[in-house]
Parts: structure tokens; C-alpha cells; sequence
């Protein structure tokens, strides 16, 4: 029998933190949902709104925050180039400004706490595909240095806590994750594509379209991430989170093309700067220690997120 938990989720209200809080509350655990809604939509919480064990608060963690918790998944900060380069300061202060006060709140009350790290530590990777231990590739004052060096900064504090203050760590790095509840205007190549596609307007694909990612449904990393907090606590991590089966954005965009039935064709524009050409994880530590790996097809969740899309369309 799981023992109940009260569980905080900053970014609760957001794409991935809305997802995770749906699954704590199935689980039977006390969820309070943190958000200031600056990319989490109140729509996303709708149906957990009155649950007796559900709680909603409006609040940015680059505030200090007193509430009596077990456990913290810090999951606040926008996560598409479009959102976190829109104020990159704030971006770079939600970062790290939100991992002091989540970490100092874990200390007050010795709760554990999960962070929401990011593939984007790797930068444009020399390394393929990306292990744990390599240090990345990032250029530190580039237009997406906000969200990279401000991530990479959070899990340098996070370990330092670790070691200074024992604090009972899990550092996740998330890659490419897709589903449900993405916005339909934040940049992201899958809602991109299947918007676009639903519009019949032409799909925007930088660069020639042979730069891979690799494609994790949300419900899987939900799966990950939960598996990672019950870990136990000498598994720190930072530990990878996402699908190693790569394809190519020309391929992602050919496929939504044929699974909405749309008359799109493909745009070519220039490669943002500093868009890694390829993104893939070694999830091998994922699969040792937490005897987790992604089991739902890129097909099967296209066609889930497409038809969120059409109804929200």
C-alpha cells in the first residue's frame, strides 16, 4: 500500500506539471498545484478543480514560498524557445531563483525534491547519442543561454544542497516530450506541425529538415519521473528521461502530413542559432536503475495529440 503523500508541483498547471498532478491524485496523494500561468493554463487543472485533495496556487517561485510538504517536483519555467526567450532575465531568474527557494523550502521542512532539468545541458552535443556524464556543448551567451546555462545552474545548486546540506536529491533531464495540453503557439516542432497541418498551411521546417529528435509521449515521462522520486535516495541522478528512437523533422513533418490528411506542403526557412542538429538520450541508467523505458509508439501518440488538437481547434 503506497503511504498518502502531500505532494507540491511548481508549474503545476503547465503542459508536463498538469499530466504529473493528474497522476499523483490517481496514486492518492495530496497535491498542491503552484503556478504563476505565464505558459500553465487553469484549463489544464480544470477537471481536478474540487477534488478534496486537490489544491491550486497561484505564486512564482522566484518568490519564497512556506507550506508544509513531503515531496517537490520543481517543474516551473517556460520550456519553449518562443516562451523563455520572450523575457530571458526572468527566464534565467526562474531557473535559478526558483531552485533556491524550492531547495531552501526542502531543507525546512526535509522534504524530497525532484528537479525538471533539461537534454538542452548538452547543448549542440559532440556526443551521440547523449550519456549522463558528458558535460554538453552550450554557448553561454547565446539567445537560448536563458534557458540552458539557467538549467545547468539549477542542478549545480541542486547537487550542492545535496552535499552541503544532505538534502534528498533527484535531478531528471528531460528530452523532447509531446502530448495533450501543449500549447498550440509555443514553437515546439510537434504542436507546430500538427497546427499547421489541421490549417493546411504550409509546415515551417528549418533548416533542410535532416536534424533529429527523439520523441517521448507525455504519459511514459509522467512514468519516469514518478519512478525517479520513489527511487531510492542514493539514485541522485541527474538521470535521462526520454525516447532513443531518433527521427528525422522532415520525417516527424511527413508523417503528421499523412495522419491528419492535410494538403500542407513543407517550407524550408534558415536554422535558428544554435539549434542543435541532433538530440538523442542514452537512457541506459533509466533502464537499469528505475527499470523504466518509453513503451508507446510515435504513431499512436501523434494520433492522440492530433485529435486534442482538433477538438481545441
Amino acid at each position: 500500500m503506497i503511504s498518502r503523500k502531500r505532494v507540491l508541483v511548481t508549474g503545476g498547471a503547465g503542459f508536463l506539471g498538469s499530466h504529473l498532478c493528474e497522476r499523483l491524485l490517481a496514486a492518492g496523494h495530496d497535491v498542491l498545484c503552484v503556478d504563476n500561468y505565464f505558459t500553465g493554463r487553469r484549463e489544464n487543472i480544470s477537471g481536478l478543480m474540487g477534488r478534496p485533495n486537490f489544491e491550486l496556487m497561484r505564486h512564482d517561485v522566484t518568490f519564497p514560498l512556506y507550506v508544509e510538504v513531503d515531496e517537490i517536483y520543481n517543474f516551473a519555467c517556460p520550456a519553449s524557445p518562443i516562451h523563455y526567450q520572450f523575457d530571458p532575465v526572468q527566464t534565467t531568474k526562474t531557473s535559478v531563483h526558483g531552485a533556491i527557494n524550492m531547495l531552501g523550502l526542502a531543507k525546512r521542512v526535509k522534504a524530497r525534491i525532484l528537479q525538471a532539468s533539461t537534454s538542452e545541458v548538452y547543448g549542440d552535443p559532440t556526443e551521440h547519442p547523449q550519456r549522463e556524464e558528458y558535460w554538453g556543448n552550450v554557448n553561454p551567451i547565446g539567445p537560448r543561454a536563458c534557458y540552458d546555462e539557467g538549467k545547468r545552474c539549477a542542478e549545480t545548486l541542486f547537487f550542492d544542497y545535496h552535499r552541503q546540506h544532505k538534502l534528498r536529491i533527484r535531478v531528471a533531464r528531460i528530452f523532447n516530450t509531446y502530448g495533450p495540453r501543449m500549447l498550440p503557439n509555443d514553437g515546439r516542432v510537434v504542436s507546430n506541425f500538427i497546427v499547421q497541418a489541421l490549417k493546411n498551411a504550409p509546415i515551417t521546417l528549418y533548416g533542410d529538415g535532416g536534424q533529429t529528435r527523439a520523441f517521448c509521449y507525455v504519459d511514459d515521462m509522467v512514468d519516469g519521473l514518478v519512478r525517479l522520486m520513489e527511487a531510492p535516495d542514493t539514485l541522485t541522478g541527474p538521470v535521462n528521461l526520454g525516447n532513443p528512437n531518433e527521427i528525422s523533422v522532415r520525417a516527424l513533418a511527413e508523417r503528421i502530413i499523412a495522419l491528419t490528411g492535410s494538403r500542407s506542403r513543407i517550407e524550408s526557412k534558415p536554422l535558428p542559432v544554435n539549434d542543435p542538429m541532433q538530440r538523442c538520450p542514452d537512457i541506459s541508467m533509466a533502464k537499469r536503475e528505475l527499470g523504466w523505458q518509453p513503451t508507446i509508439e510515435l504513431e499512436t501518440g501523434l494520433e492522440r495529440t492530433i485529435e486534442y488538437f482538433r477538438k481545441l481547434m
